[in-house]
């Protein structure tokens, strides 16, 4: 089973402690590892509702996969895919349930993407914004970008978050406005549910 672990002048490219920190959250969730069968394997509602706008074929990147739910989603709709995660133990469960997956363990702070490489990039509930550049050099004239993280309205119910890791109102069309915006739309979901979320969505094309 093949696993790219990624590293840089002789460094390894993982902060410990955040590594450490989302390997402990995901056995938190599974008491066994042959058992991960969890809303983290599955692909984010987002996604599913928008994939006419996927690509048909081509490479596809997901950051911060997690246990791979959006990967498998793509996989099974002919793309290849890259997933990027700075955790290990999720990185191999995905690929155990993937075996065509490129799986990367990786800290996406310290990744450069290669321009023009990507026909898809889905981004979900993780903010890195000097990595929004990135995505749009990475991608392909005509690749998509489909992306959805929290917003500060998080912030009326989780006082807690770091304002740092949530997007202002506005920010995320901003940031990418030299793409076409296909699909845009902030506010809540699952707003009755268990876990209600505030964020921004966003489905854009490279010209």
């Amino acid at each position: 089973m093949q696993i790219i672990r990624l590293y840089h002048a002789g460094l390894n490219l993982m902060p410990t402690h955040d590594a450490a920190r989302w390997n402990a959250r995901y056995r938190a969730d599974n008491e066994h590892l042959d058992g991960m069968r969890t809303s983290f394997e599955r692909p984010r509602p987002f996604l599913v509702e928008n994939s006419p706008y996927l690509p048909a074929s081509g490479l596809a990147l997901d950051a911060a996969m997690g246990l791979g739910g959006n990967a498998g989603f793509l996989i099974e709709r002919g793309l290849r895919v890259a997933g990027v995660d700075i955790s290990d133990l999720a990185v191999r469960c995905a690929k155990a349930r993937l075996p065509s997956l490129q799986a990367v363990i990786a800290d996406l702070t310290c990744f450069s993407l290669p321009p023009a490489a990507f026909d898809l990039i889905v981004n979900f509930y993780y903010l890195q914004r000097d990595l929004w550049p990135q995505y749009i050099r990475a991608l392909k004239p005509g690749g998509v970008l489909i992306f959805e993280t929290l917003t500060q309205e998080m912030m009326t119910l989780r006082p807690d978050i770091e304002p740092v890791y949530l997007l202002a109102p506005g920010e995320l069309r901003k940031a990418f406005a030299e793409l076409e915006i296909i699909v845009y739309r902030e506010g809540w979901v699952n707003p009755h549910g268990k876990h209600p979320r505030a964020v921004a969505s966003l489905v854009a094309r490279k010209p």
